[in-house]
């Protein structure tokens, strides 16, 4: 492990972090996480406003600490704790917007593979095309996990977006025909990342909109729903 830290981004020891971290995009529910599922919460990081804790769970420690939107940012964040903090897991608990109608409003998908539109992979110099996977080893005890909590879950492909706002208004109608299960911004550049480092990532969010049907969550109902997922991902963080 390399001991240059802190980073332009942590400003942070290896100490401070637990051997698995969750990552939720937003600052705010990193924070909530702490402030309602971990004991002896304490703030390890806030460079940028990126809110990283670290407390108990269960009595097993565990750190949270947010991504930002997309994959240049969750790039630098992953690169860092898996590189320079001894970070071993990532739990990704985001958000998605369905893209097949048997998949619901509140459903919770798992990333067993991740797709992308983006360029990320181009900087590894393959001769081919990568294809961004999750742990097996996270994503077992993370269905089971959802199992023992009753959730409504889906295990498949995701479609990790550069954009939010794209330009084409047909962009997901190939990747609904391929399957996908839903799309986001972040899993795939953390599965390369992973796969670089040789550590282990898993990407799990709750749908909060529907691509075909253009059903919304609140931000009320998202933050209820999303507790679910949290507890999940918590549950298996304890396990690894």
């Amino acid at each position: 492990m390399a001991t240059n830290y802190p980073t332009p981004h942590i400003n942070a020891t290896p100490n401070d972090f637990a051997k698995t971290v969750l990552m939720p995009g937003d600052p705010l529910r990193s924070k909530f996480i702490a402030d309602n599922f971990l004991e002896d919460a304490k703030l390890v990081n806030n460079v940028r406003g990126i809110h990283g804790y670290t407390g108990f769970y269960k009595g097993e420690k565990v750190s949270v600490m947010a991504s930002g939107m997309g994959m240049p940012s969750i790039g630098i964040y992953s690169y860092e704790l898996y590189n320079f903090f001894g970070v071993e897991n990532i739990i990704r608990i985001g958000s998605a917007g369905a893209l097949q109608k048997n998949i619901k409003i509140r459903d919770i998908v798992f990333g067993q593979g991740a797709c992308t539109d983006s360029n990320y992979v181009n900087q590894f110099s393959l001769a081919g095309h990568f294809a961004p996977i999750c742990s097996y080893d996270l994503l077992t005890i993370a269905v089971e996990e959802a199992k023992k909590a009753g959730a409504v879950y889906h295990v498949g492909n995701l479609v990790s977006s550069d954009c939010f706002y794209g330009d084409n208004p047909n962009a997901t109608s190939n990747w609904i025909k391929m399957g996908a299960m839903a799309v986001e911004m972040e899993a795939a550049a953390l599965y390369m990342n992973a796969a670089r480092a040789g550590k282990k990532a898993l990407a799990m969010c709750t749908i909060s909109d529907h691509i075909i049907t253009h059903e919304a969550t609140s931000a009320e109902e998202r933050q209820n729903s999303f507790t679910q997922m949290m507890e999940i991902a918590l549950n298996t963080a304890i396990r690894l």
